[in-house]
């Protein structure tokens, strides 16, 4: 049976989106392009900016931009949805209200996953943009599942970090201030460390060797396969 295309709401950004195609592309053990999972990508730098109207507060909501794409991804045929930027995950709500079909929630899939891997009464610790911990995004889904969370203190290093990372990619500055936060963590004792921001996978290899942690972007990656491929397990459509 043929393998159920996913919608990808992308652009948050740009080079966050390429890499999940690229994961996507690795994770699947192809002997011809049609074992490849199908994709439809709405790559839509301009929807407005999620530190803006979260931290700043005098942004525009990205929701109707976000949720016009997600119907946009279902009229072209897409069977589910999936997002790679964690923040935008804030607006979940008003995307799965918008179409009919389901969004495959990387925040769901990762709290999911923390407490499969380290137990209720665990204490993961946050490797994410300030936006995310405002809005208690993670917090409040890991929380409903019996863990705690500890952040780095930097803030504003976190967020600087994150916008070097977009104007000039992988840079040195935002690998030495993730490596920094990561070594907080494990001296906070943290059972594993959750890479939350997708311009920190791009430097997801700057964290402290040999720790436990999970990059939300690889957790989004296995949801995706796992739903595709749902069909060819001759699991229900």
């Amino acid at each position: 049976m043929a393998l159920r295309p996913v919608g990808i709401l992308g652009g948050m950004g740009p080079e966050a989106t390429i890499l999940l195609q690229n994961k996507l592309v690795k994770a699947v053990p192809a002997s011809d392009d049609r074992d490849h999972i199908p994709l439809l990508i709405d790559m839509n730098p301009q929807v407005p900016s999620r530190i803006a109207h979260l931290i700043a507060g005098n942004g525009e909501n990205p929701g109707p931009t976000l949720t016009a794409m997600a119907r946009r991804l279902q009229a072209a045929g897409a069977l589910a949805l999936a997002m790679p930027c964690n923040t935008a995950h804030h607006y979940a709500k008003a995307i799965t209200g918008a179409v009919s079909i389901p969004l495959l929630n990387m925040v769901e899939l990762t709290a999911d996953h923390a407490v499969r891997t380290i137990g209720h009464g665990g204490c993961v610790g946050m490797l994410a943009s300030p936006a995310v911990r405002r809005t208690r995004l993670f917090e409040d889904a890991l929380s409903a599942r019996g863990l705690s969370v500890v952040w780095p203190a930097d803030d504003e290093g976190m967020l600087s970090a994150i916008r070097s990372i977009k104007v000039s990619g992988p840079c040195g500055d935002a690998r030495e201030t993730l490596r920094i936060a990561s070594h907080e963590l494990v001296a906070a004792g943290v059972d594993l460390q959750i890479v939350a921001c997708s311009e920190f996978s791009l430097i997801a290899d700057s964290v402290v060797a040999d720790t436990n942690v999970i990059d939300t972007i690889d957790l989004l990656v296995a949801g995706i396969c796992e739903f595709s491929q749902a069909s060819q397990l001759g699991e229900a459509e």
